[in-house]
């Protein structure tokens, strides 16, 4: 047998993590995985030696239940399960993630003031609106009717991952117009899931939700800037979106846009200490200890140095920083593994122009929406800008070029699915079922043309126009 040298073995791990974390940096590589958990997902739900524990797995109930003084019991929370674990918790942090890096925008970035914010604004909106009208005409009146918000969200992961696949063929004044849409894309997501989309609404509920909000907004108020104190009102919160009928990953897009955004130190103050430590260390140099470098007065200072680097943060930005690989990596494929493994019963599914009478076509209105919807809603509400001189074209960009970019806004995936599986809840449960598969794959077919039509078009484009 032969034997691996310890450090030879110690090479490989090091070197296979290295290749890890440069592949996590890859803007594509979120957009690699998304697609990898769809087709194990796929897999998984129609295999026959599979797709029976696969469901077993998502029904898996994950409630518990407190026993009361009378004998009775509560059980908390009411039916939950993998699959609502899944979509109801770990989605939050999704929603809160999603939250931060709209605030961040806002407040620094893309849609940090109206100049920079309102071409992709008005953009999004158009590319909104028309999905949502194409939908209605193939459904109105029918049980589908109320799946109008699913083709409606462009997935920024798969968008902004192509661009970089494109690189130098798509000017970046473009780029960072799609990017801009589809994070003010991600906020009418939102507001969509939170208005049209959830349950009936408690009052009692949603009134102490709003106590909540006003004790966090006082405490950022105050200049609350430790984690620990918004934790348990990030709980309640979600509580109190739960059973309300709020969809309660709302409470993670009302978390991000409460906790501070400003950091604890000042810059004065920064400047203050970064001074007051240098000279302390340069001090310090000279002192020789056993214990070697550095010394404990060394040691004494950048500890403080370290304190205040990290009061330097922002609560805000430190925790995008550090929640988003968690959210690009885990939570995103987890989401992806449970929601798109649609067992497919007909091979009608695949057919996305089949209409039913009274049922309609999910299918179709998905598709239409995400695939000419959406590259003709962005487009004409950005010629409209354009020409009544609200907004200025991109730099460098034509109108060919940006219709072709527009094609990237009908790559849906995360937010469709996710409204797809939050649509046609008041029909019968074996109809709601179908309806939310027959969406799921509407959206992936949607979303695979627009990519593929998207980034053929750019490139035939950009041959023309070099």
């Amino acid at each position: 047998m032969k034997i691996i040298p310890v450090y030879a073995w110690t090479k490989s791990v090091v070197h296979i993590e290295h290749s890890g974390k440069k592949f996590r940096k890859q803007p594509w590589a979120q957009g690699v995985i998304l697609l990898v958990c769809v087709a194990v997902a796929m897999l998984l739900a129609n295999l026959p030696w599979t797709k029976e524990a696969y469901h077993e797995i998502l029904e898996t109930s994950l409630a518990f239940t407190v026993t009361t003084p009378d004998g009775g019991g509560i059980t908390f929370p009411r039916d939950m399960t993998v699959e609502k674990f899944i979509n109801d918790i770990l989605m939050v942090i999704f929603f809160f993630t999603v939250g931060l890096e709209i605030k961040r925008e806002v407040a620094f970035g893309e849609l940090s003031s109206p100049k920079k914010a309102i071409l992709p604004v008005i953009a999004a909106f158009g590319g909104v609106v028309v999905p949502a009208l194409i939908y209605t005409l193939v459904n109105h009146g029918t049980a589908a009717a109320s799946g109008w918000g699913i083709p409606t969200a462009t997935d920024i992961a798969f968008a902004v991952g192509i661009l970089s696949i494109l690189g130098d063929r798509v000017p970046v004044s473009l780029k960072v117009f799609l990017t801009a849409l589809a994070i003010a894309d991600d906020l009418i997501a939102i507001l969509v899931v939170a208005l049209f989309y959830g349950g009936t609404i408690n009052v009692t509920l949603l009134l102490g939700a709003l106590l909540v909000i006003i004790l966090i907004s006082l405490m950022n108020k105050l200049h609350e800037k430790r984690p620990i104190a918004y934790i348990l009102p990030s709980i309640v919160l979600w509580v109190l979106f739960y059973y309300a009928g709020i969809h309660a990953t709302m409470a993670g897009v009302v978390m991000a846009f409460l906790i501070p955004a400003k950091p604890r130190y000042t810059r004065e103050y920064y400047y203050h200490k970064r001074d007051y430590y240098r000279h302390k260390l340069e001090e310090y140099d000279s002192i020789e200890e056993p214990g070697g470098f550095p010394n404990g007065p060394q040691r004494h200072v950048l500890r403080k140095l370290s304190e205040t680097s990290r009061n330097l943060i922002s609560m805000s930005y430190a925790q995008e920083h550090a929640l988003s690989p968690w959210v690009n990596f885990v939570i995103m494929p987890l989401f992806a593994l449970a929601n798109a493994g649609v067992e497919i019963t007909d091979p009608s599914y695949f057919n996305v122009f089949q209409y039913v009478p009274q049922v309609g076509s999910v299918s179709m209105g998905v598709f239409l929406g995400l695939l000419i919807g959406k590259p003709i809603g962005i487009t004409l509400a950005s010629f409209l800008a354009i020409k009544t001189k609200v907004g200025a074209m991109p730099d460098k960009a034509s109108w060919p070029m940006l219709f072709a970019v527009a094609c990237l806004g009908g790559i849906g995936f995360t937010m469709s699915i996710f409204v797809d599986t939050l649509s046609f809840g008041d029909q019968l449960p074996a109809l709601t079922a179908q309806l939310r598969d027959m969406g799921k794959i509407a959206v992936l077919l949607g979303s695979l043309c627009s990519g593929i039509f998207g980034s053929i078009l750019i490139t035939l484009v950009n041959k023309k126009q070099s």
